[in-house]
Parts: structure tokens; C-alpha cells; sequence
């Protein structure tokens, strides 16, 4: 079991940084693949980010690539989204999660945050 806990976000303007931090439960932290998803109001959840267990692979949907990063830091059972140059569209929750294996990097997690509320205002 691994429990995940979302923070970070908050209202910033329209080219504004926020980053996001979820804090997970366990000793297996490394073992694990972290994602980031968002949900905006009256949308389905879609996929933003994803990091493998060791760091070394990263993975973005098209409409964040250059402008938010994944990190993760394994000795403080802790991942990163840092958002650059944020947009009104990139306003929703964003949850964090987990799941065991990098293929279908975008689906299939197992373990979810409650979520944490980015607005960006234009």
C-alpha cells in the first residue's frame, strides 16, 4: 500500500511557476512509477507526467512538454511537478500517483491522491 499526499497548489497568474509536491508513505518508494494527472472542471482526468522509480525516464503529455518538469527525490519519498509559464487551460486538480511498471505509462495506476487545486487566472 502506498499512500499519497498532494501539495502545493494555488492561484498564480497567467505565466506564473508553481510546483507540486506529493509526499508518499513506505520504504519502497524507488520501486514504484509516480504520474501526475489533472481534472478540470466538467473534463475527464488526463495523464500530465510520469517519472520511472529510478528517475532516469520521464515522460510528458504534448500540452506540458517544455513547460513543466518531473523530479522525484527517493530519500525524501517525494515527487515534483514544477509548472513554468502556466495557462489558464492548466487550471484543475492535480492528483499524484502510483503504480509498479513503465509500460502504459499514462493508465492503469494503482494508488491516488485527494488532489490539490492550481488556478491560473488570465
Amino acid at each position: 500500500q502506498v499512500q499519497l499526499v498532494e501539495s502545493g497548489g494555488g492561484l498564480v497568474q497567467t505565466g506564473g511557476s508553481l510546483r507540486l509536491s506529493c509526499a508518499a508513505s513506505g520504504r519502497t518508494f524507488s520501486r514504484y512509477v509516480m504520474g501526475w494527472f489533472r481534472q478540470a472542471p466538467g473534463k475527464e482526468r488526463e495523464f500530465v507526467a510520469a517519472i520511472s522509480g529510478s528517475g532516469i525516464m520521464t515522460y510528458y503529455a504534448d500540452s506540458v512538454k517544455g513547460r513543466f518538469t518531473i523530479s522525484r527525490d527517493n530519500a525524501k519519498n517525494t515527487v515534483y511537478l514544477q509548472m513554468n509559464s502556466l495557462r489558464p487551460e492548466d487550471t484543475a486538480v492535480y492528483y499524484c500517483a502510483a503504480k509498479t511498471t513503465w509500460s502504459n505509462v499514462m493508465v492503469r495506476y494503482d494508488y491516488w491522491g485527494q488532489g490539490t487545486q492550481v488556478t491560473v487566472s488570465s
